[in-house]
C-alpha cells in the first residue's frame, strides 16, 4: 500500500506537488496520477475522465506501485478523495498509517477554476459559470447533489480524515502558501513524509487552467480522441495504426494549444463576489477548525 496519498483538490496545486515529489529519489509515485481507486462513491460522469484504464481491483492498484525501489516512499494524488466520502475511511482501512496531504483554496477562484477544467474535460457542457452553478444539481444514487458546492466543505472533508488518521498523519496546505514560496512549501511536505528535504528539486507549476475558445473544435478533437461514435472510432484506429502513442499525444496537445486553448477571460467580479458571500460560513468555519484567519487572508472580512 502506499505511504501517502496527496487527497486534493483539483485546481489547487496537486498536480504541481505530485510532479515535484515524484522525481525525489526517495520517493516513487506511479505514472497514472490519479488512479481514484478510494473514491468508489463518486460518479464516474462528474470526475474528469483519465487517459488511462483506472485500475479495477486491488491487485491492479497495487501493481501501480510494483517498481517501487527499497525503501522508497510510495505515494499516489487523486485530488477526488479529499470531495469524497468513502475515500478517508477507505485508505485508513488498507494503509492506517499513511500519511494524507490536502491543499485548499479560496472557494471563488476554485470553483472558477474548477468549472473551466471541467469544460476543457467535457464533464461539464455549460460554458458560463454563473448558469452552471446555478444549473449544478445532478442526481446521484437516488438523492439529489451538487457538483460545484459541494467541493468546497472544506471543514467537512478535513472531519472525515482527522476521523480516520491522527492528527500528525494529516498535512493541510493552503493554496496561497504553494504560490507564495514554492519551494518552502515543498519541504516542509518532505518534512512530513520523513524523506532528505534538502535533495534537489526542480520547481514547476503544472496544468494551468485555460479557456476552450473553440467549443466546435473541441468538441470535434474529443470526438476523435475518445472515439464516439462509428465514424469516431475508425479515425481514432487510423490514427493509432499510423502515429505511435507519443507522437499522438505531442500532436494532440499541439492542436489544443494553438487552436482550441486560450488564456481565461477576466473573472466576472459580480458573481466573484457573490459566490465569496455565499461560501464565507465555510471559510469562517475552516478558519476556526484549522485555527487560522483565512477569512482575513483570502478577502472575506471585507465583502460588505
Amino acid at each position: 500500500m502506499p505511504d501517502f496519498f496527496i487527497v486534493g483538490h483539483h485546481k489547487s496545486g496537486t498536480t504541481a506537488l505530485y510532479e515535484m515529489l515524484r522525481r525525489h529519489p526517495q520517493i516513487y509515485m506511479p505514472e497514472l496520477k490519479e488512479p481514484k481507486f478510494f473514491a468508489t462513491d463518486l460518479p464516474a460522469r462528474l470526475e474528469p475522465p483519465s487517459t488511462r484504464a483506472l485500475p479495477g481491483t486491488l491487485e491492479e492498484y497495487l501493481a501501480l506501485f510494483g517498481d517501487a525501489a527499497p525503501g522508497q516512499r510510495k505515494g499516489e494524488a487523486s485530488p477526488s478523495y479529499l470531495r469524497s466520502h468513502a475515500a478517508a475511511g477507505a485508505i485508513a482501512q488498507a494503509a492506517p498509517r499513511a500519511r494524507i496531504i490536502a491543499i485548499l483554496r479560496e472557494p471563488a477562484s476554485f470553483l472558477r477554476s474548477l468549472h473551466l477544467q471541467m469544460v476543457q474535460s467535457h464533464v461539464e457542457s455549460e460554458q458560463d459559470l454563473r448558469a452552471a452553478i446555478a444549473n449544478e444539481r445532478v442526481e446521484r444514487q437516488g438523492r439529489q447533489t451538487r457538483r460545484y458546492s459541494e467541493h468546497v466543505r472544506y471543514a467537512e472533508q478535513l472531519r472525515r480524515y482527522h476521523a480516520a488518521f491522527a492528527p500528525e498523519q494529516v498535512l493541510v496546505l493552503i493554496y496561497d502558501d504553494f504560490r507564495r514560496d514554492n519551494e518552502g512549501t515543498i519541504r516542509t511536505v518532505l518534512r512530513f513524509l520523513d524523506v532528505d528535504e534538502h535533495a534537489p528539486i526542480a520547481l514547476r507549476e503544472s496544468n494551468p487552467t485555460v479557456r476552450v475558445r473553440s467549443p466546435q473544435a473541441d468538441r470535434v478533437i474529443h470526438a476523435v480522441t475518445v472515439g464516439a461514435g462509428p465514424v469516431s472510432r475508425g479515425v481514432k484506429a487510423t490514427v493509432k495504426a499510423l502515429a505511435p502513442a507519443p507522437l499522438r499525444r505531442r500532436a494532440l496537445s499541439a492542436t489544443q494549444r494553438r487552436l482550441i486553448y486560450g488564456k481565461p477571460e477576466p473573472a466576472d467580479e459580480q458573481l466573484m463576489l457573490e459566490l465569496r458571500r455565499r461560501f464565507k460560513p465555510e471559510v469562517v468555519e475552516l478558519s476556526e477548525y484549522l485555527g487560522r484567519d483565512l477569512v482575513a487572508l483570502w478577502g472575506y472580512d471585507t465583502l460588505g
